[in-house]
């Protein structure tokens, strides 16, 4: 299984072409944080957007951390939020990633660097 990270579903939603080319070449079954479905619903600006994002997390499995991972997420939430800038979601999904043993495909590896034993894989590059 692939885990995605947002910024790969806005590209998937956006059609950009590296993005559908990567994500057609998988053999695999692919999952979306919860956290990060809901991030694609805060970013619509109508119904119609909405129903998008709907269309296209049918093709996804939507994952969700268990309470365990979830206190797991709040004790690096607490010890990285002030000296590495860490969001809230970004906690939530980097501590998903490492409680499914999966790394986390992202282009934004940076964010997740002070969560503890999460690895990142940047599928595709994006160009300028």
């Amino acid at each position: 299984m692939l885990l995605l990270d947002t910024d790969i579903m806005v590209d998937v939603l956006r059609r950009y072409a590296p993005a559908i080319a990567w994500l057609n070449s998988l053999s695999d079954q692919v999952a979306v944080p919860g956290y990060v479905a809901m991030e694609l619903f805060q970013g619509c600006r109508n119904k119609s957007e909405q129903e998008r994002v709907q269309r296209v997390l049918r093709d996804f499995v939507i994952v969700w951390l268990l309470a365990d991972a979830c206190d797991q997420a709040l004790s690096v939430f607490a010890s990285a939020s002030l000296s590495h800038n860490l969001r809230i979601l970004d906690a939530l999904i980097g501590q998903l990633a490492v409680s499914l043993n999966l790394p986390l495909h992202t282009l934004n590896g940076k964010h997740y660097a002070a969560i503890p034993n999460l690895k990142t894989a940047q599928p595709y590059a994006r160009e300028l």
